[in-house]
């Protein structure tokens, strides 16, 4: 099965998902998790291949014309993310098939589900900027359709709102160093661009290519200050928030980074960059998360401190750092995405999420008591789960950091430590602490809820065990991939007494530590929670009230219904523009050819001229459009000069026309009376000198630098071979400027039934 199948395939379950629910509604929840298990295995069955350096690829013409070509490709890189996105996706699926059972519109999230992992795979099996940046906005909107899925509930709605404005601001500023990226090296091909590293560090534009780069990244990866869309997507079902928040679209900011880092990596901009924002997004997202008090929020606010950890470590950039990046994403994804499914099956068991009214769970659902335990373990940083060796890779790599090794390894430290707070308040004290609130009776869950949470659980524990095999097939080719070189890793579970051990076992002390006096610490120092009084998120709130007051001051000033403003608003941009064109182009300007013409020319323009004058003075209406009429066929004379008869005969028509219809409009209607001041009118003359004399100069300047041969050639050439026509003009308006004429026409259109209905209303008043 090839790259574009695979795709196919899962955008078209998710078209089918709706319509096949309402046929088995009981048996549809097993069967979708069946597609994205068989893209697990279409994807594990390439791991070999892939860590033996082989990239497998596509190319499928996308707009020949335009020479914009679809590429997939799928590496070692991709494979990792790959399969994160389709196991979990299958046990997302299956859970929700009975979190989800009674809802109405389950059908729908089957579709909006299996959609977001299609978006998913095609953003991380893209082989070309245009193709990762299409698929990169198509998960922002199904992300948007999932978060807002309870659309009833107001909250559900702004979070989406807010998720999609943040990571949609992102995503425009990713697609401008898109375009720069393509155009400083060339291309969009990703293989081209990922040999052209010199090129683009070397490049004049590499800061804001840098720059934009990393806007979209963080806002996808909810990164300091675009962090708190993460938390408020909670609003969403806990399958979206498990699927979310662990293996995908947050992660999405991460891929970019490892994927761009062999090009735009390495530099003092680079490091400062991600180092500084990760540090800070790390301990940001640990410090909130030991405030809360809902399940899921915790463990949306570690999952920002986790993110901010992966930024980090790509910041630094050695290979130890990215070697505990690659190991800490899958890690990272098993257990948050057991410790999410568990907090919905506590809520579905007790209706409760609040950890103050939570506990003695275990023994009512013990399988989900079982998962969650393990993948808090793993969230710590115990042996002999996988994350305790992340944990010690950690350690060794800030002890080993380029820059400020101590204060790299302190932030880390204090991290850890918060995380094991956050741990053992998501996935112990709700189901071995002592309940401190009187809540409703928990009932025994399922095996579709309990399942789910136990099998990313024992997959981080069977990797603890044996991380030898996942660190060949998996963590070192993604490592050689995101470095472009070799890099040796040999993962194991005990690497003796040294100083990553002894900071392991002091984190785990200063852990159990802040979880006794963590109560006592909240109730003495509440401004500590701050996040809802100020900060980035308050910021956006701001904006987004402010938005309707800036339209409504700028429809009051700039729509305010007279169109001598509506007139000199564009006609003021336009010059404003032009005249920052020409200072901002060329330091030496062509000098404009003098102009030259027989006596008949310049008596020509002496009549539109003073047409045009007298247009503008009179006081008569009829003596205006008469003037106006001069100027009309003034140009017709022009068009005649200059060999156009048939031009000429058409604007004597309109001319003609137009002068008979304004004379019969407003022959009816009373003499001029002045209502602007003389103030006004000397600014209205203004407006329309610079705009004239800016045309002047510009149409001067246009004659004396011709850049490209004369096209009536060309067009006299072509008109009867390509157009079938021996009428030049008119194949150029029929043929070669087609669209051109047809928007022209569809104006004229619109304008008439403007007007006829008008003319209805008018007659209906009347009678």
């Amino acid at each position: 099965m090839s790259m574009l199948a695979a795709l196919l395939t899962s955008f078209g379950t998710a078209l089918l998902a709706p319509l096949l629910h309402q046929l088995i509604p009981r048996r549809a929840g097993w069967l979708w998790g069946l597609p994205p298990l068989a893209l697990f295995c279409f994807f594990l069955a390439r791991t070999g291949p892939a860590a033996s350096g082989a990239v497998q690829q596509e190319s499928y013409a996308w707009i020949p014309s335009l020479g914009v070509t679809c590429i997939l490709a799928m590496d070692s890189l991709s494979i990792l993310f790959a399969l994160l996105i389709s196991g979990i996706g299958t046990i997302v699926l299956i859970y929700a098939s009975s979190y989800l059972r009674h809802h109405r519109h389950l059908g729908r999230f089957y579709g909006l589900i299996l959609a977001f992992m299609a978006a998913m795979l095609g953003t991380v099996l893209a082989g070309d900027l245009l193709t990762l940046f299409m698929f990169w906005e198509l998960t922002g909107f199904c992300s948007f359709m999932l978060i807002g899925f309870e659309h009833e509930n107001r909250a559900s709605r702004d979070a989406a709102l807010q998720a999609l404005l943040v990571t949609g601001a992102g995503g425009l500023a990713l697609l401008a160093g898109i375009v720069l990226m393509g155009r400083a090296t060339g291309s969009m091909d990703l293989k081209t661009i990922l040999a052209s590293g010199d090129v683009l560090r070397a490049h004049p534009h590499y800061l804001a290519m840098l720059l934009l780069i990393l806007s979209g990244a963080f806002t996808k990866s909810a990164q300091f200050p675009f962090h708190f869309w993460l938390p408020g997507a909670m609003a969403a079902p806990t399958p979206v928030s498990a699927y979310l928040h662990s293996a995908t679209m947050v992660k999405l900011g991460i891929y970019l980074l490892a994927r761009l880092a062999p090009v735009v990596g390495g530099t003092k901009e680079w490091f400062v960059c991600l180092t500084l924002v990760g540090a800070t997004t790390m301990l940001l997202g640990g410090a909130t998360a030991i405030l809360r008090d809902d399940l899921k929020q915790i463990l949306a606010w570690s999952t920002v401190s986790a993110l901010g950890t992966l930024t980090l470590l790509l910041g630094l950039g050695t290979p130890l750092a990215v070697t505990t990046a690659m190991l800490l994403l899958p890690v990272h994804a098993l257990y948050k995405s057991a410790l999410f499914l568990a907090a919905g099956a506590v809520d579905h068991s007790v209706g409760s999420r609040a950890i103050s009214r939570l506990g003695g769970l275990a023994g009512s659902i013990p399988w989900v008591a079982a998962g969650a335990l393990i993948a808090a373990l793993s969230m710590a940083g115990l042996p002999p789960l996988a994350g305790f060796i992340a944990k010690e890779l950690l350690y060794e790599t800030t002890l080993q950091a380029p820059l400020w090794p101590v204060l790299t390894t302190a932030f880390m430290t204090t991290a850890n430590a918060l995380a094991i707070v956050a741990a053992l308040m998501a996935g112990y004290a709700p189901f071995f602490g002592k309940r401190k609130e009187p809540g409703p009776p928990p009932h025994r869950v399922e095996a579709h809820l309990w399942l789910p949470v136990l099998v990313p659980a024992l997959a981080g524990l069977l990797i603890g065990l044996f991380p030898a095999p996942f660190g060949h097939w998996l963590v070192a080719p993604a490592v050689e991939t995101t470095l472009a070189t070799p890099v040796p890793v040999a993962l194991a579970l005990w690497h003796g007494i040294n100083p990553p051990l002894v900071l392991s076992l002091l984190t785990l002390v200063a852990g159990l530590a802040i979880a006794v006096g963590r109560i006592p610490l909240i109730k003495r120092l509440p401004s500590l929670d701050g996040t809802k009084l100020w900060g980035p998120e308050q910021l956006y709130a701001r904006m987004l009230e402010g938005l309707p007051r800036l339209a409504a001051v700028l429809t009051a000033s700039l729509q305010n219904g007279r169109l001598r403003h509506y007139l000199m608003t564009v006609v003021g941009g336009a010059v404003g523009l032009m005249c920052l064109a020409l200072i901002s182009g060329p330091a030496s300007l062509p000098t404009p050819q003098r102009p030259d013409g027989g006596l008949h020319e310049w008596l020509t323009a002496a009549v539109i001229l003073g047409g045009a004058l007298m247009a503008a003075t009179t006081r008569s209406r009829l003596a205006a459009v008469a003037a106006l009429g001069t100027v009309g066929y003034g140009v017709a004379l022009i068009y005649i000069i200059f060999g156009a008869p048939d031009l000429a005969m058409t604007q004597f028509c309109i001319e003609t026309l137009s002068i008979i219809m304004f004379v019969l409009v407003l022959y009816r209607l009373p003499r001029f009376t002045p209502l602007s001041s003389p103030l006004s009118r000397l600014r209205d003359l203004l407006v329309s000198l610079s705009i004239g004399c800016a045309m002047g100069l510009l149409v001067l300047m246009a004659v004396s630098r011709p850049m490209f041969p004369h096209i009536g050639d060309w067009f006299l050439r072509q008109s009867l071979p390509a157009g079938h026509g021996r009428n030049v003009v008119n194949v150029i308006l029929v043929d070669f400027r087609a669209l051109d004429t047809l928007g022209e026409i569809t104006v004229l259109a619109v304008a008439a039934l403007g007007v006829y209905g008008l003319l209805k209303k008018r007659s209906g008043e009347d009678s």
